[in-house]
Protein backbone atom coordinates (compact mmCIF):
# COMPACT_ATOMS: atom_id res chain seq x y z
CA UNK A 1 0.00 0.00 0.00
CA UNK A 2 1.42 3.39 -1.00
CA UNK A 3 1.04 5.71 1.98
CA UNK A 4 3.83 8.10 1.09
CA UNK A 5 4.19 10.96 -1.38
CA UNK A 6 7.12 12.71 -3.04
CA UNK A 7 7.09 15.31 -0.28
CA UNK A 8 7.74 15.03 3.45
CA UNK A 9 5.16 12.65 4.87
CA UNK A 10 4.23 12.12 8.51
CA UNK A 11 2.41 8.83 8.89
CA UNK A 12 0.68 7.79 12.09
CA UNK A 13 -0.09 4.09 12.23
CA UNK A 14 -1.20 1.88 15.13
CA UNK A 15 1.63 1.98 17.70
CA UNK A 16 3.98 3.86 15.37
CA UNK A 17 4.84 7.17 13.75
CA UNK A 18 6.98 7.41 10.62
CA UNK A 19 8.40 10.45 8.87
CA UNK A 20 9.68 10.01 5.31
CA UNK A 21 11.55 12.64 3.30
CA UNK A 22 12.46 11.23 -0.16
CA UNK A 23 14.73 14.16 -1.10
CA UNK A 24 16.43 14.87 2.21
CA UNK A 25 19.64 15.18 0.19
CA UNK A 26 19.52 16.18 -3.46
CA UNK A 27 21.09 13.94 -6.10
CA UNK A 28 24.48 15.68 -6.12
CA UNK A 29 24.73 15.58 -2.32
CA UNK A 30 23.61 11.96 -2.19
CA UNK A 31 26.15 10.97 -4.88
CA UNK A 32 28.90 12.73 -2.92
CA UNK A 33 28.05 11.03 0.37
CA UNK A 34 27.71 7.61 -1.25
CA UNK A 35 31.23 7.82 -2.69
CA UNK A 36 32.71 9.20 0.53
CA UNK A 37 31.11 6.54 2.72
CA UNK A 38 31.91 3.73 0.27
CA UNK A 39 35.62 4.59 0.26
CA UNK A 40 36.15 5.86 3.83
CA UNK A 41 34.39 3.13 5.78
CA UNK A 42 36.24 0.09 7.15
CA UNK A 43 33.57 -2.43 6.23
CA UNK A 44 33.38 -5.80 7.99
CA UNK A 45 31.38 -9.00 7.49
CA UNK A 46 30.46 -10.80 10.69
CA UNK A 47 29.32 -14.39 11.16
CA UNK A 48 25.74 -15.06 12.24
CA UNK A 49 24.17 -18.25 13.56
CA UNK A 50 20.87 -19.46 12.15
CA UNK A 51 19.37 -22.66 13.58
CA UNK A 52 22.77 -23.73 14.85
CA UNK A 53 24.62 -23.11 11.58
CA UNK A 54 27.11 -20.31 10.99
CA UNK A 55 26.86 -18.07 7.92
CA UNK A 56 28.44 -14.87 6.72
CA UNK A 57 26.10 -11.94 7.37
CA UNK A 58 24.48 -11.05 4.00
CA UNK A 59 25.80 -7.48 3.96
CA UNK A 60 28.81 -5.48 5.17
CA UNK A 61 28.62 -3.33 8.30
CA UNK A 62 30.43 -0.75 10.40
CA UNK A 63 29.67 0.98 13.71
CA UNK A 64 30.71 4.52 14.65
CA UNK A 65 29.84 6.49 17.78
CA UNK A 66 30.73 9.46 19.90
CA UNK A 67 31.14 7.14 22.89
CA UNK A 68 32.70 3.70 23.34
CA UNK A 69 29.50 1.77 24.07
CA UNK A 70 29.07 -1.45 22.15
CA UNK A 71 25.94 -2.52 20.27
CA UNK A 72 24.69 -6.11 20.17
CA UNK A 73 22.18 -7.74 17.84
CA UNK A 74 21.67 -11.25 16.41
CA UNK A 75 24.42 -12.59 18.71
CA UNK A 76 26.87 -10.07 17.23
CA UNK A 77 28.58 -7.47 19.42
CA UNK A 78 30.06 -4.48 17.61
CA UNK A 79 32.48 -1.96 19.09
CA UNK A 80 32.39 1.52 17.59
CA UNK A 81 35.04 3.53 15.87
CA UNK A 82 35.00 7.34 16.24
CA UNK A 83 32.66 9.38 14.10
CA UNK A 84 34.34 10.69 10.95
CA UNK A 85 33.85 14.27 9.69
CA UNK A 86 31.50 12.90 7.01
CA UNK A 87 29.37 11.06 9.56
CA UNK A 88 29.37 14.04 11.92
CA UNK A 89 27.96 16.29 9.17
CA UNK A 90 25.24 13.80 8.25
CA UNK A 91 24.46 13.25 11.93
CA UNK A 92 24.03 16.99 12.47
CA UNK A 93 21.66 17.26 9.49
CA UNK A 94 19.60 14.31 10.71
CA UNK A 95 19.42 15.63 14.27
CA UNK A 96 18.19 19.01 13.05
CA UNK A 97 15.33 17.31 11.20
CA UNK A 98 14.51 14.66 13.80
CA UNK A 99 14.79 17.03 16.77
CA UNK A 100 16.56 14.21 18.54
CA UNK A 101 20.15 13.57 19.66
CA UNK A 102 21.96 10.45 18.43
CA UNK A 103 25.17 8.91 19.73
CA UNK A 104 25.73 6.05 17.30
CA UNK A 105 25.35 5.11 13.66
CA UNK A 106 25.24 1.60 12.20
CA UNK A 107 26.28 1.50 8.55
CA UNK A 108 25.15 -1.26 6.18
CA UNK A 109 26.48 -1.87 2.68
CA UNK A 110 24.16 -3.94 0.49
CA UNK A 111 26.37 -4.96 -2.42
CA UNK A 112 23.48 -6.06 -4.65
CA UNK A 113 20.00 -7.57 -4.36
CA UNK A 114 21.40 -10.75 -2.80
CA UNK A 115 22.36 -8.80 0.33
CA UNK A 116 19.52 -8.43 2.80
CA UNK A 117 18.36 -7.91 6.37
CA UNK A 118 15.71 -10.27 7.76
CA UNK A 119 12.63 -9.44 9.82
CA UNK A 120 13.67 -7.71 13.05
CA UNK A 121 13.02 -4.76 15.34
CA UNK A 122 15.53 -2.30 16.74
CA UNK A 123 14.50 -3.08 20.31
CA UNK A 124 17.79 -4.04 21.93
CA UNK A 125 18.12 -3.03 25.57
CA UNK A 126 20.95 -0.59 24.77
CA UNK A 127 18.44 1.57 22.87
CA UNK A 128 16.14 2.14 25.83
CA UNK A 129 12.36 2.50 25.84
CA UNK A 130 10.70 3.58 22.56
CA UNK A 131 13.87 4.49 20.65
CA UNK A 132 13.90 6.99 17.79
CA UNK A 133 15.67 5.49 14.77
CA UNK A 134 16.67 7.66 11.79
CA UNK A 135 17.60 5.88 8.57
CA UNK A 136 19.45 7.51 5.65
CA UNK A 137 19.76 5.71 2.29
CA UNK A 138 22.29 6.26 -0.50
CA UNK A 139 22.61 4.34 -3.75
CA UNK A 140 20.22 1.79 -5.21
CA UNK A 141 16.59 2.02 -4.11
CA UNK A 142 15.54 -0.91 -1.91
CA UNK A 143 12.10 -1.71 -0.52
CA UNK A 144 11.63 -1.31 3.22
CA UNK A 145 8.99 -3.80 4.37
CA UNK A 146 7.30 -3.35 7.73
CA UNK A 147 4.48 -5.21 9.46
CA UNK A 148 2.65 -5.08 12.77
CA UNK A 149 3.32 -8.00 15.12
CA UNK A 150 -0.36 -8.48 16.04
CA UNK A 151 -2.45 -6.64 13.44
CA UNK A 152 -1.95 -8.77 10.33
CA UNK A 153 -3.59 -6.25 7.98
CA UNK A 154 -1.03 -3.60 8.93
CA UNK A 155 1.70 -4.48 6.42
CA UNK A 156 3.42 -2.02 4.07
CA UNK A 157 6.28 -1.51 1.62
CA UNK A 158 8.25 1.70 1.14
CA UNK A 159 10.93 2.22 -1.56
CA UNK A 160 13.83 4.00 0.15
CA UNK A 161 15.23 6.38 -2.45
CA UNK A 162 18.77 7.69 -2.96
CA UNK A 163 19.23 10.53 -0.45
CA UNK A 164 16.08 9.76 1.53
CA UNK A 165 15.50 9.96 5.28
CA UNK A 166 13.12 7.72 7.25
CA UNK A 167 12.46 8.40 10.94
CA UNK A 168 10.75 5.75 13.09
CA UNK A 169 9.20 6.91 16.36
CA UNK A 170 6.67 6.13 19.09
CA UNK A 171 6.40 2.44 20.06
CA UNK A 172 7.23 1.15 16.57
CA UNK A 173 10.19 -0.98 17.62
CA UNK A 174 8.04 -2.87 20.12
CA UNK A 175 5.01 -3.52 17.90
CA UNK A 176 6.42 -3.68 14.36
CA UNK A 177 9.03 -5.70 12.45
CA UNK A 178 10.93 -4.50 9.37
CA UNK A 179 13.28 -5.93 6.76
CA UNK A 180 15.20 -5.33 3.54
CA UNK A 181 14.40 -8.46 1.52
CA UNK A 182 16.49 -10.10 -1.18
CA UNK A 183 15.58 -9.11 -4.73
CA UNK A 184 16.77 -9.99 -8.23
CA UNK A 185 15.62 -6.59 -9.49
CA UNK A 186 18.49 -4.68 -7.89
CA UNK A 187 22.11 -5.02 -9.01
CA UNK A 188 23.57 -1.79 -7.62
CA UNK A 189 25.04 -1.02 -4.21
CA UNK A 190 23.14 0.67 -1.39
CA UNK A 191 24.54 2.24 1.77
CA UNK A 192 22.21 2.69 4.73
CA UNK A 193 22.95 4.62 7.91
CA UNK A 194 20.75 4.07 10.95
CA UNK A 195 21.26 6.62 13.70
CA UNK A 196 20.31 5.71 17.24
CA UNK A 197 21.02 6.73 20.83
CA UNK A 198 22.97 4.23 22.92
CA UNK A 199 23.58 4.92 26.58
CA UNK A 200 24.26 2.97 29.76
CA UNK A 201 20.68 2.14 30.65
Amino acid sequence: MDLFSNEKTILRLPDAELIYIPNFYNTDQADFYFEKLRSETEWQQDDIKVFGKTYKQPRLTALHAENQLSYSYSNITMYPKPLTPTLLKIKSDVEDEAKHFFTTVLLNLYRDGNDSNGWHADNEKELGQNPVIASISFGATRNFHFKHRELKAERYKLPLAHGSLLIMKDTMQHHWLHQIAKTKKVTGERINLTFREIKNF
